[in-house]
C-alpha cells in the first residue's frame, strides 16, 4: 500500500510544556499526523498562523506565564484561527476543570497519562468532525454563489424582458428604441446629482428607490400600445379629437400595470395561504414606481397636465423627473410628424418651463447636467435609414 506524503496528512499542532510530553504525544501522532509542536501558549499563538496551518490542536492545561485556557480564549477571538478544534490534553481530571474548558469552547479533553489508542481515536473522531464541516462550509459557499448568479440571471432576464415589453409600444412611434436608453440615462443623471441636494436627500436616501426609478423609466409610454394606428402613426398635427385618445395612453398604462400589481398581489397571497415564504414585495414596489411614471409623465408643476391634473408635489418625484426627460428627448428628437428642435431651442423651452411644466428644482439640475444630457443624446443617438 502507498503511503501517504507527510504534506497531505492532517496538521496537528502539540503544546506542551514539558519535552517528554512532546516527545511521546508525538510519537504516537507521527505515524499518522504532521505534528508541529510548540512549548508555550505564546509560541503556539504564532504557530498557528503559519503554513501549514493546524487542523486540529492538541492543548496542555497547566503552563507557566499563558494557561492553555488563555490560549484557547485568545483562538476563539481571532476569526482565521477560531475555528479549529482543540482538544485538551491535562493531568487535571476533576469535572469542573472539563466543564470550563468545554465552556471556553475545547471539543474534547483527554487526561494524561495518555492512553494511545484513545488519544488516536478521539484526534481521529474530531479531524472527521472538522472534514464534514469544512465540506459543509465549501458547499455553502458554493451554493450561495449559486444562488447569487441565478438571482443576477433571473434580474437580467426581468430587466431585458421589461425593455423588450417598453419597446414594443416604442417602436410603434419611433424609428428606434433608442429613445428608451436616452431617457433612462437622463433620469439616472438627475437622481445622481439631487440625491445630494437638500431638497431630495431625504426622498432619494434609499438605492433601491433610485434603481427602482431607473428600471421603470423605459415604461413610461408603455400605454401606446393601446392607441390606433391612425393617430399614433399620424404624420400631421392631431385634431382635438385625436388629442384626446391620445392623452389617454397615460392611463392606458397605469390600469395595465395595475393589473399586474393585483396579480402580484394574488400570487403572495396563494404563497402565504400555501405556507411558503417568498416576499413579492420588491416587485410590486417597482410596478409601483412604473405605474408612478407611466400615469404623471405628462402632468404639469402648475397642474394643467393630464390625465388627473396634478400640481406641484403632488405629482410623484419619479413622474417629474421622467416629465422633464422625455420632453427633452421628444424636442431634440425628429419624429415622423415633426423635424427635431435646434439644441439652443430646446434647452430654452425646458428653461422656460421651469415652474410651469417643470419641477423649478429639475430645470436647475437639468441646467447644471445639460452637456452630459447632449452626450447622452449623441451616445444613444437614432440611426435614421436613408428613404
Amino acid at each position: 500500500m502507498t503511503a501517504v506524503p507527510v504534506s497531505e496528512l492532517p496538521t496537528i499542532l502539540l503544546v506542551d510544556d514539558t519535552k517528554e510530553n512532546l516527545t511521546v504525544i508525538g510519537q504516537i501522532l507521527r505515524p499518522h499526523y504532521r505534528v508541529r509542536v510548540a512549548n508555550s501558549g505564546s509560541r503556539a499563538l504564532q504557530i498557528v498562523h503559519t503554513d501549514p496551518r493546524p487542523d486540529l490542536i492538541l492543548l496542555d492545561v497547566m503552563m507557566p506565564e499563558m494557561s492553555g485556557y488563555e490560549v484557547l480564549q485568545i483562538l476563539r477571538s481571532q476569526d482565521a484561527v477560531r475555528h479549529i478544534p482543540v482538544i485538551f490534553v491535562t493531568a487535571l481530571s476533576a469535572d469542573d476543570d472539563e466543564e470550563y474548558g468545554l465552556s471556553l469552547g475545547a471539543v474534547d479533553y483527554v487526561t494524561k497519562p495518555v492512553k494511545p489508542a484513545l488519544l488516536l481515536a478521539r484526534v481521529h473522531a474530531q479531524l472527521e468532525l472538522k472534514q464534514a464541516r469544512d465540506r459543509l462550509a465549501q458547499q455553502n459557499v458554493y451554493l450561495d454563489a449559486e444562488v447569487r448568479r441565478r438571482m443576477a440571471e433571473n434580474e437580467l432576464i426581468k430587466d431585458l424582458s421589461l425593455f423588450a415589453l417598453a419597446t414594443l409600444a416604442e417602436k410603434r412611434d419611433n424609428e428606434t428604441g433608442n429613445h428608451l436608453y436616452r431617457t433612462q440615462a437622463y433620469v439616472e443623471l438627475l437622481i445622481a446629482y439631487l440625491k445630494d441636494t437638500p431638497r431630495f436627500r431625504d426622498e432619494l436616501a434609499s438605492s433601491e428607490y433610485r434603481r427602482r426609478i431607473v428600471k421603470a423609466a423605459p415604461l413610461h409610454d408603455i400605454g401606446k400600445v393601446g392607441i390606433p394606428d391612425a393617430i399614433l402613426l399620424k404624420p400631421g398635427k392631431l385634431t382635438p379629437d385625436e388629442l384626446v385618445i391620445m392623452k389617454t395612453h397615460a392611463q392606458i398604462g397605469a390600469d395595465a400595470i395595475d393589473e399586474a400589481i393585483a396579480r402580484a398581489n394574488a400570487i403572495q397571497a396563494e404563497v402565504i395561504e400555501a405556507g411558503g415564504h417568498h416576499d413579492h414585495s420588491s416587485s410590486v414596489a417597482f410596478l409601483e414606481t412604473a405605474r408612478e411614471i407611466a400615469v404623471g409623465h405628462h402632468e404639469k408643476w402648475d397642474g394643467t397636465g393630464y390625465p388627473q391634473g396634478l400640481k406641484a408635489e403632488q405629482i410623484p418625484l419619479s413622474a417629474r423627473l421622467m416629465a422633464l426627460a422625455d420632453v427633452f428627448d421628444a424636442l431634440i428628437s425628429r419624429r415622423h410628424y415633426k423635424e427635431a428642435f435646434p439644441l439652443e431651442d430646446t434647452i430654452q423651452i425646458i428653461t422656460d418651463g421651469s415652474g410651469k411644466h417643470f419641477d423649478p428644482d429639475i430645470v436647475s439640475a437639468f441646467l447644471v447636467l445639460k452637456d452630459e444630457f447632449i452626450l447622452i443624446s449623441r451616445r444613444y443617438s437614432d440611426q435614421v435609414s436613408p428613404s
